[in-house]
């Protein structure tokens, strides 16, 4: 069940934990005993892990204008290409004559 936050015109504002069908319904002040209504407030971000802040900003950045792949330089070829980085691409832990071997650890499995 969610928490929901009330004000009480005596005592301030409270929480409640109540159910969804429930949310707009005046509540009953715990101190007092006196009917409060509810108050919508911002989420509470800063008691969120960090994850899901990283996640609501992008889906905040995302929500006005999304990035497209023309945005960024201009890229001539693909990365790792042999035209321009000066020759063939080398596989790594990979031997001159082609052939995997591990370096140093003799009981890597290589294949």
């Amino acid at each position: 069940m969610p928490i929901y936050d009330f004000e009480c015109a005596n005592c301030g504002p409270f929480s409640v934990m109540r159910r969804i069908a429930e949310r707009d319904k005046p509540c009953r002040c715990p101190a007092c005993g006196e009917e409060g209504g509810r108050v919508i407030g911002a989420p509470a971000l800063a008691l969120m892990a960090g994850t899901s802040r990283a996640a609501h900003a992008t889906n905040e950045r995302a929500a006005h204008a999304p990035r497209q792949s023309g945005d960024g330089p201009p890229l001539r070829h693909r990365a790792g290409c042999s035209c321009c980085s000066g020759g063939a691409a080398k596989l790594a832990g990979a031997a001159s004559d082609g052939l995997k071997r591990p370096a140093g650890r003799p009981w890597m499995i290589s294949h």
